[in-house]
Parts: structure tokens; sequence; C-alpha cells
């Protein structure tokens, strides 16, 4: 959301991938750099059968803004989201959230959908307005009410809930107090993040503090791509600490009120990759690995920063001050991990203080959204995640593809290629299991069509077709196909 309204597409074209998603033209698959050669360069999305264990937890992902419309019902406040999608230029098409897939209102319908589909897991997110209109001070109590239902109604169809804290929708009476680069933000949050464990941490065990925490806090303060549009380089590494701090001392909050919460965070991760062998090309994907996919794993695990530039300037942009490291430090239970696309490294100016030059893969084939589809990262990234943090248990809380296909006229929706798609990836998880990672569940990105981000409704990441102007829901055969993966545990 920069000058002129730019997109997120618009932007990585721009930038050439810096975040992981970036767009390269053409489609199928692309001439091979001979530096990135692999065994299955002529066949990306080779599947090994595998049997998953019999307590894998298979789901779905919702988030909130993406998904619930009603966006100024039963007391709800404003989010940088509701301010954004309502300012001409900031989503394609002048999209908004604010009806989306009207989940809120059509919940069961969704979550009867869920259970025929035979899920076992429903990761969704909480909207802070709904609870707190303006992020701070009393609870509306009818914004509560609507999650307690939620989840008894999840709970009710033997479906395990993941609640999300918070999936990028700020109360915009926060960000006009200036927002994640605040510091007053860390209470603000934990007081939060309190009100939800003390009405809810009866019934839901498993939670989620946040939601890629570098993409919210990159594309909205740095690269202004995203809500609330800012573009301030500082602003961001404040961010990222503010939101560091806010991550630890949340999660010891809710700890303490309800010992037994198993609590982690959804990070977006890519696997970096060097786009030669040259030591210089494998340091700066090293450092691309610690500023992309541990900036705000390795402060909770460890208490302290990965070395993310490569001289000693890293821990200067952030702002820490006397005693932030042991507010910062967070044992998390799980790691989340949201999966899409991997990212090319070269030794270059570029990228500020990492100094590193990225770029999208371009040997396997592209997603509608421009992607590469190249399943081999994927499994590369769990395994190497895994023995970095000794094992701790990963849940993959975000994978998936966006296609455009529409129902035909027998309502039938045929998507072969999103069905390779999760074949591939989901082949790359088993054999990730087999080499050793402990990944103990998966959630498809999305169970339904929906709102996404810069992009509106022009992007279609769901198993399940969503007619925006009836919202009439058809299960793709993509989804058919997933809910006989989920049944069985059996890839083949």
């Amino acid at each position: 959301m920069q000058e002129g309204g730019i997109s997120r597409r618009t932007f990585v074209k721009s930038t050439a991938g810096f975040a992981g998603a970036a767009i390269v033209a053409g489609s199928g698959l692309l001439a091979q750099n001979p530096a990135q050669a692999s065994s299955q360069a002529t066949d990306p999305i080779h599947v090994v059968p595998f049997d998953f264990p019999k307590d894998f937890l298979w789901g779905s992902a919702t988030a909130s803004y993406q998904v619930e419309g009603a966006w100024k019902e039963d007391g709800k406040g404003e989010s940088i989201w509701d301010r954004c999608s309502h300012t001409v230029g900031c989503v394609k098409g002048g999209d908004t959230g604010d009806v989306a897939c009207d989940m809120y209102h059509r919940y069961k319908q969704d979550i009867a959908m869920m259970k025929q589909m035979g899920m076992k897991s429903c990761r969704f997110s909480i909207a802070w307005p709904r609870i707190q209109p303006t992020g701070t001070g009393a609870v509306n109590q009818r914004g509560l009410d609507f999650y307690g239902r939620l989840t008894d109604a999840i709970l009710a169809a033997g479906i395990r809930p993941l609640p999300t804290l918070y999936h990028w929708d700020l109360p915009q009476a926060l960000e006009d107090k200036g927002g994640w680069p605040n510091r007053e933000m860390v209470n603000y949050f934990t007081d939060y993040a309190q009100i939800l464990v003390k009405s809810l941490g009866d019934r839901i065990i498993n939670w989620s503090i946040f939601n890629e925490p570098w993409i919210f806090t990159a594309f909205g303060y740095w690269r202004g791509i995203h809500a609330p549009g800012r573009t301030d380089e500082k602003e961001f590494f404040r961010s990222v600490h503010v939101v560091n701090m806010a991550q630890g001392q949340a999660f010891k909050a809710m700890k303490a009120l309800t010992p037994n919460l198993q609590i982690g965070t959804a990070f977006s991760t890519s696997n970096c990759e060097p786009v030669t062998d040259s030591p210089a090309d494998h340091a700066a994907a090293d450092r691309m690995h610690a500023f992309k996919n541990t900036l705000f794993l390795e402060p909770a695990m460890h208490g302290r920063y990965p070395k993310f530039t490569p001289d000693s300037s890293g821990e200067d942009l952030l702002d820490i001050r006397s005693g932030d490291m042991e507010i910062v430090k967070a044992p998390l239970d799980f790691i989340g991990m949201n999966y899409y696309s991997r990212t090319m490294v070269e030794d270059e100016d570029a990228n500020g203080a990492i100094h590193a030059k990225t770029s999208s893969g371009k040997q396997g084939p592209l997603t509608d959204f421009g992607w590469e589809v190249w399943p081999d990262s994927f499994h590369d990234l769990l395994v190497r995640i895994s023995k970095e943090y000794l094992h701790t248990p990963i849940e993959v809380t975000e994978n998936g593809c966006s296609y455009g296909d529409s129902p035909l006229t027998d309502g039938s929706v045929p998507d072969e290629r999103r069905i390779d798609f999760y074949r591939g990836y989901i082949s790359a998880v088993g054999r990730a299991i087999k080499d050793g990672a402990n990944i103990r569940g998966y959630h498809a990105w999305s169970i339904m069509d929906n709102f996404e981000w810069s992009e509106g409704y022009s992007q279609r990441f769901g198993l399940v077709y969503v007619d925006f102007r009836t919202q009439k829901r058809s299960i793709k055969d993509s989804g058919k196909w997933y809910s006989r993966l989920v049944m069985t545990g059996t890839l083949r």
C-alpha cells in the first residue's frame, strides 16, 4: 500500500522475491540453472508413498478477516484491514473483507463441512477488535461469545480447535497509537491474550500466538504493501523486537493462567538456497535463513537473535533495552510452519543490512499466483528446523496453492493441479518424518476460497469453492482427495 496503491503482486515482481513469494513470468517447467541442480529437476512433484501416524493431526486453516465478514457487527471495532480495504488503491479491484465468506453467520455450516471432510484440526484466528474494539479496556462480550460458540461447535464436531491470537487485524485505535513499533503494545497484547485464556482456556488447549510475524512487520511497516502500509525500515526493526517481546510475555502470562496449555506461533518460512556453490552465496543463504525463518523463533527458544547480517550491526537495529531479552525468551511447545515457496539467495548488496539478493526459484511449474512448485525445498526446511530446534514438535500450520478453477455445469470443480501440489508437498512431509523430523500435524491453506489480503478475491486457495455472490460452497476435487487422505492417512 505505497503511493498509487502497490499490490503484493506488483511488489514481489519489483523486488524479485524479497519475501520468498516472488512472481516470475511464464508457466510450466523453465530452464534449469546448473547451480540449482536436483535429482528431481525434471519431475519436481514426485511422490513417495507414506503411511502417516494414526494420531497425525490433519486439518485446514482460516483467518478471521479473510473469512468472517460482519466487519462492524455486534460491537466489533475497526481493524487496520478494515481501514486499508476501504482506502482506494489498497486492495485489488476495490475488494473488502466486509462480507468475505460470511463465516460469522455460517460457521455451523462450515464446521459441518469440515466434519464431513474428516478434519481432525481446525486452525482459525480471533479478531482482536471483536474482543476489545479499541485494543484496550473493557471486553466486548458479544465478540467473546461468538468465539465461545465457534469453539463449542468445533469441539462438538470432534475436531481440535487451534486458534491464533493475532492474524494481522490489529485494532485501528492501536495503530493510531503507533502500532507494533510502540513498546506499549507488549502489555496491550498480553492483556488481550489473558482475556482469551480466561474465557476459552477451559476448552482450548492448543494455541498459536501470532501468524507470520515476519510478514506483518515487514510488509506492514517496511514494504508498505499490507496494512497499515508504512515504509520505514527503522519502524520495521523496532516492530520486530516489540513483537518478540509480546510473544514472550504473552506466552508466560498464558501459562501462568493455565499451565497445561500447548502454545506455539505460526511462522512464515521459506527454504533459503544459494544460487551458486560459492562460499559467499552459502553464507548469504544462511543469513537469509536467519532473517526470514528464525528472526522470531530463535529469540523465543533461546533468548537471542540470530545472526542475520554479515557484521555485528543486526542487533543495533532492534532497539534492545536492558531486561528485554529475558522477556522475549519463551520455550514454545510447538513450532508452526507456514510454507509456500523457496528463496534463491546471492551475496550482493541488497535488502539493507542483510546484504543478500533474493529471487524465486525458476525450475518448477508455477501456481496461478506465480509461485514456484518445488516440494523438495519444503522437505529440506522441515528437516533443518527440526534438527536446529532439538525436535520440538512441528505443525505445518499453512501450506497451499492458488488456482482459479471454477465449477462446471454439473457443479463439480476439477482442480487437478491443486491435487498434484498437495500430493507433492504432503509427500515432502512424509519424507521429512522418515528423515527424523518431528511433525505432528498438517493444515491445508485454506478450507475455502477467501479474501486474499491485497489481492482481494482474485486468488483462490480453497479446497472448497466459494461463490462470493451467493455464498454457496462447493467441495473441489482437491477437497475430496484431501478428505480421503485425512480419513485413511495413506498417501499413494
